[in-house]
């Protein structure tokens, strides 16, 4: 059986410390990760280079629904609804040549809404 070398000795060594290094980084990024996802903070101890990127890009504002809109035809309060072309169920049937005409009406009269407000 060949004899190891003190150069083969040294790279084995070398091998052995940088897998160890890397699989301990892995383990820690890897768990920097479960605990910004739900929301958790990892202890002072283990925060390492790089964890609060992720913990930054992780977590941030939620974001904000936009306001309810109301169909637009004349006197219907129900909800728009996107599957249905932006009016509510009742309506979905209507053509949409109408529905253009309905919502000209609307910013017409907020048109002048806002032009009494202004004067």
């Amino acid at each position: 059986m060949p004899r190891r070398t003190d150069v083969q000795d040294l790279v084995q060594q070398f091998v052995d410390r940088l897998s160890s290094l890397i699989e301990q980084d892995t383990v820690t990024r890897a768990r920097e990760a479960v605990l910004s996802a739900f929301g958790g903070r990892a202890p002072a101890g283990l925060q390492l280079r790089g964890a609060g990127k992720l913990a930054s890009s992780v977590v941030g504002r939620k974001r904000r629904k936009g306001p309810i809109q109301l169909c637009p035809v004349p006197g219907c309060s129900n909800r728009a609804a996107p599957v249905f072309g932006m009016v509510c169920s009742k309506h979905k049937d209507l053509p949409k040549s109408e529905i253009k005409k309905y919502r000209e009406q609307r910013r017409a009269q907020k048109q002048k809404e806002k032009t009494k407000k202004a004067a």
